[in-house]
């Protein structure tokens, strides 16, 4: 990572650029090649049998050449320490005030814990259920989305059809001894960065790591071997072997009803709900596309070994957006809106690149360029980046990676993540995919319902068509009551699936085809299947899908570390600065004393917020302003409302500003239009509170 935090007054830790590993790599390597000259001229000079003073002048320029290199390695080496041992103490600072004020916990604490679940205190509930109302402002209701909510529960033919029961896994590791379990690219990824640490690392050496750094998440199970082996990596506790990697499948197994026949499983995403649905949502739009379908909800992982708090656990919302489109009309009636919005791309080049750095673009010109796949797909990040800012992310740690060709599924056509990063580094937050039509086609296969949206033509038109006839009375007496279904997984078949099907029957008087109540088997005759040239007027196809997904604990993280920071004056009042939209609660009101008069007062202005909607705290403690000041800083509350003496002669209160620390005056009853203002974000505190009167602020 390229920074370290500092602390200014009034305002968030920010991040001081200082020099990259490769910088110090690349002038180590100058002063040590200049070694290596200075060496080979002192034996060169010896070697010609040159005068005593030239050669001992060659000595001591060896001798200051090599000091000066000892120095630098040292001071490198320092350097690296010294950020490492920052971060911790900013991590350690900021967890310790999020414990102390109950934003979020272990869960079953009592009973020591288990690893991957955590409990949400008021705050952390408060934020989470404000950043979830503010993503269905940005998305639902901005795009006219439609909403649903499906079980966590899902039956086992679901995610075998989405490929989940399959394909779901990652890469484990043993102790071949203990036989505990470790997550493979995780160590490697660990190796890696203790490795890269090293400022004396050859340029080759740097340069082949970094590479396998970047091809991790693509690796198969014999190259992430093969790296564990180059690495020399042991278990990390006991330092045994550890077993060649395999595929573990991080789905939550359950049954379904007491006799425990029907298998099922905790969804891993929330997406599979909406494709299932999608027949009755196109339904109820009108049968039009292109149209969003989103659902917000808890999923389940059975991570190999969560850790980082938030970032990696096992149970934990997602927030999902299914958009469906045209597969041969990506374009996006409202990409004109973000067409300027400038992008950080770290796209597939730039990530095998000598240098690998990301690059601005403007979400207009990485489609022109053909670096994002297509409009829609575009639209949605630039909108992603629009929402990440708004909550309180810093832009200056926000990319988007772009998926290596062999990390992206066979059917994908692009794949981008938005990737925050924290003390941790680099973290994926968001991911958004062109996943062309595989969900929407897998589980028409799977279930023998049609998932098909129709397109009508401007004009009729001469084609060659998939014509499908089953024989009405020979289907009545083999399949009875299951009839409906084998025409209905007939109907589903695409063209090459379905000529197969008639070839099998011409050739061996039998085929058995898939449908929703089991594998049935038909004989000759009993369906004509044939391609005919027909005039039509339209055809059925089935959508593509744009899927933006959203982890809201791991922004939720981020936006924390981005939000924390300590005031230079006392290094014991930290804040949480953040945006009043994520805020847990958006006004304090105190009273200056524990005085009837001011607490009625107190009470009314806080019943006047808390009923249009302003989420407010009472506090009529006897202990200093200042100190509850500081109080409502380590919750992140953006503003105070203080009622002191001149508040019960003209009724006017003071209000004060979080980050500036700044105060200004005006009537009590002005109160919750200037908060509401504020907390819309409509306006800065500069602007809102231009032309008040300013009050002198008394030390905090």
């Amino acid at each position: 990572s390229r920074t370290c935090f500092i602390a200014r007054a009034g305002s968030p830790v920010r991040p001081k650029l200082v020099p990259t590993m490769a910088d110090n790599a690349s002038k180590l390597q100058a002063m040590q090649d200049a070694v290596t000259d200075a060496g080979n001229d002192v034996r060169a000079l010896k070697a010609e049998k040159a005068e005593k003073t030239a050669v001992d002048g060659a000595i001591a320029k060896l001798k200051q050449l090599k000091i000066d290199l000892d120095v630098e390695v040292k001071a490198a080496m320092a350097a690296g320490d010294e950020a490492l041992q920052a971060k911790e103490n900013f991590r350690t600072k900021m967890a310790g005030a999020l414990e102390q004020r109950l934003f979020y916990m272990p869960s079953f604490k009592i009973y020591g814990g288990v690893a991957g679940f955590y409990d949400y205190g008021p705050p952390g509930c408060a934020v989470k259920s404000n950043l979830q109302a503010y993503w269905r402002q940005h998305f639902v209701l901005n795009e006219q989305m439609l909403e649903v909510e499906c079980p966590a529960v899902t039956p086992e033919v679901v995610l075998a059809a989405s490929g989940h029961v399959e394909r779901f896994t990652d890469l484990m590791v043993n102790d071949v001894v203990t036989k505990e379990c470790y997550r493979a690219d995780h160590l490697v990824e660990e190796n890696l960065a203790a490795i890269l640490a090293d400022p004396m690392l050859s340029p080759e050496k740097r340069l082949h790591l970094e590479d396998m750094r970047a091809r991790l998440e693509e690796f198969t199970p014999e190259q992430m071997g093969a790296a564990i082996v180059e690495l020399g990596l042991k278990a990390p506790e006991t330092k045994n072997d550890l077993s060649p990697p395999y595929p573990f499948n991080l789905m939550f197994p359950t049954q379904i009803g007491p006799s425990g026949a029907a298998k099922g499983f905790l969804r891993p995403e929330t997406a599979q709900g909406i494709f299932v649905n999608f027949r009755d949502l196109l339904y109820y739009n009108g049968g039009k596309l292109p149209f969003a379908a989103a659902q917000i909800g808890q999923s389940f992982r059975n991570e190999i070994s969560p850790k980082q708090g938030l970032l990696r656990v096992r149970e934990f919302t997602q927030a999902e957006i299914e958009h469906f489109v045209h597969p041969e009309h990506k374009e996006h009636p409202r990409f004109s809106e973000v067409a300027d919005v400038v992008l950080s791309l770290f796209s597939r080049d730039a990530q095998l690149a000598t240098v690998k750095k990301p690059f601005p673009m403007t979400c207009g010109d990485a489609v022109a360029k053909g670096i994002i796949a297509n409009e829609t797909l575009a639209y949605f990040v630039a909108r992603t980046q629009l929402f990440l800012l708004k909550v309180g992310i810093n832009p200056e740690k926000l990319r988007f990676r772009q998926h290596l060709q062999h990390e992206m599924a066979h059917y994908a056509e692009d794949c981008w993540d938005a990737e925050i990063e924290c003390t941790y580094g680099w973290v994926e937050c968001v991911g958004l995919a062109d996943r062309s039509a595989f969900d929407l086609k897998a589980h028409s296969a799977k279930s023998g319902v049609e998932l098909v949206a129709h397109e009508r033509f401007p004009e009729p038109r001469m084609e060659e068509v998939l014509v499908v006839e089953p024989n009405k009375k020979d289907f009545g007496k083999a399949f009875k009551k299951d009839a409906k279904a084998v025409v209905d997984a007939l109907e589903a078949l695409c063209v090459e699936d379905a000529l197969a099907l008639d070839g099998t029957l011409v050739a061996e008087g039998k085929a058995t085809i898939a449908t929703s109540v089991g594998d049935k088997e038909l004989v000759k005759g009993m369906v004509s299947i044939k391609m005919e040239t027909k005039k039509i007027s339209g055809r059925n196809f089935t959508p593509s899908v744009i899927e933006p997904s959203f982890g809201i604990g791991r922004i939720m993280y981020c936006m924390f570390e981005h939000s924390f920071y300590v005031r230079p004056e006392d290094t014991q009042k930290t804040v949480f600065k953040f945006s009043p939209i994520i805020a847990p609660i958006k006004c304090t009101i105190f009273p200056l004393l524990n005085d009837a008069k001011m607490n009625n007062l107190a009470n009314m202005i806080s019943r006047t917020l808390s009923s249009d909607g302003v989420s407010t705290k009472l506090d009529t403690t006897a202990i200093s302003v200042g100190k509850r000041y500081a109080r409502t800083d380590e919750l992140g509350v953006p503003f105070a409302v203080t009622v002191d003496h001149r508040s019960l002669e003209d009724g006017t209160v003071t209000v004060r500003e979080r980050d500036s620390t700044q105060q200004v005056r005006l009537h009590h009853t002005d109160v919750l239009p200037l908060v509401k203002k504020l907390c819309a974000m409509q306006a800065s505190w500069e602007d809102a509170t231009l032309g008040m009167e300013k009050q002198t602020m008394a030390v905090e």
